[in-house]
């Protein structure tokens, strides 16, 4: 009967929890990984949380500041960076395609 109920209970997704938290889906896992958030393991992979937790916890919850984040300077060099780590696969995509085309297209 305990696991029927449990199979019937509704539990939220981190990108819930970190709505109703008002947060990133990043700020929830940190907070799970330092045991502020108490979080259950549905088949040993994925998280979920209990509504009424995530409601008590939300209660004594202040959500980080952005103003040490805003009062960093984020140069120019970090900016070209996360351009090429987060782009990588498209620009190798793009050089492959063009050197496949100069070696078509240097037949004729």
């Amino acid at each position: 009967m305990y696991l029927f109920n449990m199979a019937e209970e509704k539990l939220l997704t981190v990108r819930d929890a970190a709505f109703i938290l008002g947060v990133s889906e990043k700020v929830v896992l940190d907070l799970v990984e330092s045991t502020r958030l108490t979080a259950y393991r549905v088949g040993g992979v994925y998280l979920r949380f209990k509504p009424e937790q995530i409601q008590e916890f939300k209660k004594s919850f202040a959500p980080p500041s952005n103003k040490g984040i805003d009062s960093q300077k984020y140069s120019f060099k970090d900016k070209i960076d996360d351009f090429f780590y987060f782009n990588d696969f498209y620009i190798l995509s793009v050089l492959i395609i063009l050197l496949i085309l100069v070696i078509i297209f240097q037949e004729y």
